[in-house]
């Protein structure tokens, strides 16, 4: 199952782990990434909580923790090389793997419909 955020952050959810990252939208409004901070595996966070730093060539920002729940794993790829969140947000550029603490809060996410209507 396939989500997204009004802070465009996506999610791909699968038996109650979802993998999370920035969308297209996002990663092309940032620019080139230079930076990306990710936080410690077994953390936990509540929904809109500060769970990651990302800095590009024009701004620094952070990414939301799009749901509760406790981090299982990070991308370590990306600290290394930035850039593959902006040539594959969406694949090889994902930044954690997040337990949901509710499954089924996913539910009052959207769809990719409503996040191509809403960035439209």
């Amino acid at each position: 199952m396939l989500k997204f955020t009004e802070e465009h952050e996506w999610l791909k959810i699968e038996d109650g782990v979802a993998t999370v990252g920035i969308t297209a939208h996002a990663a092309e409004q940032l620019g080139d990434l230079v930076f990306v901070e990710l936080p410690a595996a077994g953390a936990s966070f509540g929904k809109n909580d500060n769970a990651a730093t990302v800095e590009s060539v024009k701004a620094a920002s952070d990414v939301f923790c799009p749901l509760d729940g406790e981090i299982t794993e990070v991308n370590d790829a990306i600290t290394a090389d930035p850039s593959l969140v902006n040539s594959d947000p969406m694949g090889a550029g994902w930044f954690f793997k997040l337990k949901l603490a509710n499954p089924s809060d996913a539910d009052g996410l959207m769809d990719e419909a409503a996040y191509a209507r809403m960035i439209a």
